[in-house]
């Protein structure tokens, strides 16, 4: 990074503007080639200042609630698309006014709500989510098809008699993979669905889509909507939160104190708990610029947070020369379900939110405080 480190807020969040539109292009590039639509996953990433941009490449955004879709609406004023997997009375109206689109996940809540759609004087499309019964991600947390998952109708369950009013199919099986897995899933959802999927307008095909990562194959990723476009006449969504955003922002972090318990441990300003705290729930090791794996390098240190919590650890990672107290530790890929999942346990304060633009002006775009702590208490 050729930013000075000590001329920001530490600790905080750096989008960098410049990775962010290299990811967009290349999103783009796909929805050109094939005539799809890509939303952005507003779960993964919600960083509404750069929704005006975000909104120059992709065609609208999805949510997961009555919040994320009036943030969609208001903030980048393209399509709205929500789903959940059950929608409340009380928050389904205020849905109703901000969604284009409707995706409910059973036949249920469907034929609960079909006749409030149909009467809003806003035309709302409305979709259905299956559940082809197949995923290839390994971890239960993270597969909306492993077994008895509350996500999406079986083709035991579905009833191909209740669709009237019905305009597409939704099914979202993957999590951080490459278009292979896609492909093999897509002749799963042909073989089990297409049948129904012939009289559909459009289909979904869900998130989990790495296709930023440098490794992606976009040719298969091409091959596979083209053939669902070509087979059906219809319309492709894709919906990946964490393509639009991944290896674009970073975590700005400073060492408070060293001490050593049997091995040196390095106390920072940043929490995996309150800050970044997939490291603890999938968990995972992040990388630092300039840091290697434990013993790699002269110095090892172990990582840990501010909080009163045992388990406030981000990792072990060496460097050549000592750390000392002040100095600061940059995060990579830290864009994407960091700053929608963090929270002030404790009191810790919420880093700070900076963009880098494509001039390289630094912008604090905003700073947290008492305030935002207490408002979210009583």
């Amino acid at each position: 990074m050729t930013i000075d480190l000590n001329a920001l807020p530490s600790p905080c969040y750096v989008v960098d503007e410049k990775l962010l539109i290299k990811n967009l292009e290349k999103l783009k590039s796909v929805a050109d080639r094939t005539g799809c639509k890509i939303l952005l996953a507003q779960k993964g990433f919600s960083m509404f200042s750069v929704y005006p941009l975000i909104g120059n490449y992709l065609n609208g955004v999805t949510s997961s609630s009555v919040l994320e879709a009036r943030l969609g609406y208001e903030e980048m004023g393209r399509e709205v698309h929500t789903y959940a997997p059950a929608f409340s009375d009380t928050d389904f109206d205020e849905i109703l006014s901000y969604s284009d689109h409707i995706v409910f996940n059973s036949f249920q809540q469907w034929n609960k709500f079909k006749d409030k759609v149909k009467n809003h004087p806003k035309h709302i499309e409305c979709g259905l989510r299956i559940n082809p019964e197949y995923s290839e991600i390994e971890v239960d947390m993270y597969n909306p098809c492993f077994a008895h998952s509350r996500f999406g109708v079986t083709l035991e369950n579905f009833e191909a008699d209740q669709l009237d009013g019905i305009d597409g199919l939704h099914f979202h099986t993957m999590c951080e993979q490459n278009s292979d897995t896609l492909e093999r899933t897509i002749k799963v959802v042909d073989d089990k669905f297409g049948e129904s999927i012939k009289n559909m307008k459009w289909i979904n095909f869900g998130g989990g889509h790495h296709i930023t990562r440098p490794d992606y194959d976009l040719e298969t990723l091409v091959r596979s909507i083209l053939y669902m476009k070509d087979k059906y006449g219809i319309d492709v969504y894709l919906e990946p939160g964490e393509a639009v955003a991944l290896n674009t922002g970073f975590l700005v972090a400073t060492v408070l104190d060293i001490l050593d318990n049997g091995m040196p441990i390095a106390i920072l300003d940043t929490s995996a708990a309150c800050h970044m705290p997939d490291v603890l729930e999938m968990p995972y090791r992040p990388e630092i610029i300039g840091a290697g794996m434990p013993n790699e390098k002269a110095h090892t240190y172990r990582f840990g947070g501010p909080t009163c919590l045992a388990g406030d650890v981000i990792g072990d990672y060496s460097f050549d020369q000592p750390l000392k107290p002040g100095d600061k530790l940059v995060f990579c890929d830290m864009a994407h379900y960091s700053m929608v999942k963090n929270n002030t346990f404790n009191g810790i304060n919420l880093p700070s939110i900076v963009l880098n633009t494509v001039n390289d002006e630094i912008k604090v775009i905003k700073q947290f405080g008492y305030e935002d702590f207490r408002g979210r208490l009583s």
